[in-house]
């Protein structure tokens, strides 16, 4: 047998992973979704005869290929099974993205189509255009915040759904609190029907956190704020970057400019307010993960209700920074799990949390330092970030 389930079974059988029956009842429905895939006949994203007799045959014989949607909390193993189907996929047109990054694009793409001024239905001609490149569809945090985003997936996915693409997904959160509390949610429920209506839902919930076991503290995380915070920060900036204080830098976006006020080749310093107190958003912090392999982000407070905005900048921030495999440095005025513990979004902030916790460890930043030649080591610089 070969596809997502040998993969994971050889990982036990090796001592990689655990054995979890959660893990092991996902991987079983991803097999079964490759041996579709498999068995399921492409004409090319074209249509015509092959689509429709595949239709037909699909019909008749009562089954249709349908997606994933992988859902639980955090360090439950969404990622790494996700991993095992993409390496494994049988479909030549498979495309795995980041769900911020695809939202962009859409964005994007619907932006030109209507300055273009060449299709009634820009919506539409980009789902055929996803459709015609990309058979399984694979996204990694499935997540809605943004009400553009939200008035816009029931009509893209219907296009996707009815070209015949298949979505694979990872999400936090059950395709029932997508969007939870959202601007006009309403009008966002027909989007959850159609979604749940092709794909299967794979609830992950064990009681192992296994980014938590995995952690080995490097202390990358200086806290409380402080004059001993600041010259840890310092120290460490000037450690990693030869002693250079760095300089002001111009980082492209689009067709704009994000000004950095203190960069040195591949590290950079910010000040919590200018990345998320300003209106800054997923495209701003992409290029930040793009230009930059180190991160440091000093003074960032105890988040109240009332700065709900600025914790969704700093989740959006941390995701991006986490998916582009950076290192990051923060001066905060407490544990990561202290910063918003209450308020609208509270919840979600917990898969924040979670990752700021794994960014701090050992693996996580030999990783950085191995995918990154020009960086020094960082074993040097394993500091303490109890300051008290």
């Amino acid at each position: 047998m070969t596809g997502p389930l040998a993969l994971y079974r050889e990982k036990i059988a090796t001592g990689a992973l655990k054995a979890d029956p959660d893990q092991e009842r996902a991987a079983q429905r991803l097999q079964r979704l490759h041996d579709d895939l498999t068995a399921a006949p492409d004409d090319g994203g074209q249509g015509g005869f092959w689509s429709g007799l595949f239709k037909r045959k699909a019909a008749a014989n009562g089954r249709q290929v349908r997606g994933v949607y992988l859902q639980g909390a955090v360090g439950r193993g969404k990622s790494m099974l996700m991993d095992l189907f993409v390496a494994s996929s049988p479909e030549p047109k498979t495309r795995r993205v980041h769900f911020h990054a695809f939202m962009l694009e859409v964005q994007r793409r619907l932006h030109e189509l209507r300055q273009d001024g060449g299709s009634e239905d820009p919506v539409g001609q980009f789902a055929r255009t996803v459709a015609s490149e990309t058979r399984l569809l694979c996204f990694d945090e499935f997540h809605v915040v943004n009400i553009a985003d939200a008035m816009i997936l029931g009509r893209l996915f219907t296009g996707l759904f009815d070209a015949g693409v298949v979505i694979v997904a990872t999400s936090n959160w059950p395709p029932e609190r997508l969007y939870w509390n959202g601007l006009n949610r309403d009008r966002f429920l027909p989007f959850i029907d159609l979604l749940q209506s092709k794909v299967d839902v794979v609830s992950l919930d064990g009681p192992v956190d296994y980014r938590v076991e995995r952690l080995r503290d490097l202390n990358t995380w200086f806290s409380p704020l402080g004059e001993a915070a600041g010259k840890e920060i310092e120290r460490l900036f000037l450690a990693l970057s030869d002693g250079s204080p760095g300089s002001p830098v111009d980082v492209p976006v689009g067709s704009r400019t994000l000004k950095v006020a203190r960069a040195d080749g591949p590290i950079a310093l910010f000040d919590f307010p200018e990345l998320c107190a300003r209106p800054l958003g997923a495209a701003d912090y992409l290029a930040i993960g793009s230009h930059f392999r180190v991160v440091f982000l000093t003074n960032v407070p105890i988040l109240a209700p009332a700065r709900r905005n600025e914790a969704r900048r700093f989740m959006t921030l941390v995701d991006v920074l986490y998916e582009s495999r950076r290192m990051l440095v923060v001066s905060a005025d407490g544990r990561p799990d202290q910063l918003y513990p209450v308020g609208e979004g509270a919840f979600e902030f917990q898969r924040t949390v979670s990752r700021l916790m794994e960014m701090q460890s050992t693996a996580w930043l030999e990783m950085v330092r191995s995918a990154s030649g020009d960086l020094p080591d960082f074993a040097p610089f394993a500091l303490t970030s109890d300051l008290n």
